[in-house]
């Protein structure tokens, strides 16, 4: 059996709470928290440690919206935010945050769930591509890494590339280590030497 999603609700009037946890207790298996407090904001949504931050707020200012998106860690988690009047640069700003679903003309009950679930899947895709583009760059780094220390060994040996190349991975896989760990600990001495 799944576990119910998780939501954090952040909403300053009752009458609106009540109605975004019905509709979300009507679309199904959720588990419904509500923050009306703005005051430890951020303490108290990792307290939740919910699967989705939903923020229903009228009109938000710059410092608020840069308040609520630290606060609800939309890099940790989806944050999906309905606010009233025109969304201006603030939908961006908002975007470049973490926000993950921002809807202007506020939140209309029935569309909380399909809001969410694009938020889910928008975060979702989001984080993969941030795990993947960390990966990229860490596999960038390794490579000069490699391609510097076969530089140094075939200026030190007098050798060719794929023969600095078989030194380092013979030499890794003597030690039970990684190439790009052999050839950053060559490059580390050879630094010291020079």
């Amino acid at each position: 059996m799944s576990q119910p999603l998780s939501v954090v609700v952040v909403e300053q009037n009752r009458d609106r709470a009540l109605a975004i946890v019905d509709a979300l207790k009507d679309a199904g298996d959720v588990d419904v928290s509500v923050i009306g407090n703005f005051s430890g904001l951020a303490r108290t949504i990792a307290a939740h440690a919910p699967d989705v931050v939903l923020i229903d707020i009228d009109n938000p200012s710059r410092d608020m919206l840069e308040e609520l998106t630290v606060a609800s860690g939309p890099m940790e988690r989806p944050v999906a935010m309905f606010v009233s009047g025109a969304a201006g640069k603030l939908a961006r700003a908002a975007v470049e945050a973490g926000v993950s679903a921002y809807v202007v003309d506020g939140l209309q009950p029935e569309r909380v769930m399909p809001v969410i679930e694009t938020a889910i899947a928008r975060f979702q895709m989001l984080r993969q591509m941030r795990t993947e583009l960390e990966a990229t760059r860490r596999a960038l780094e390794e490579r000069k890494v490699i391609d510097r220390a076969k530089g140094l060994l075939m200026k030190a040996k007098g050798i060719d590339e794929d023969d600095a190349y078989a030194i380092l991975r013979k030499t890794a896989m003597n030690q039970n280590r990684r190439v790009a760990d052999v050839a950053q600990a060559l490059v580390t001495a050879s630094e010291m030497l020079s």
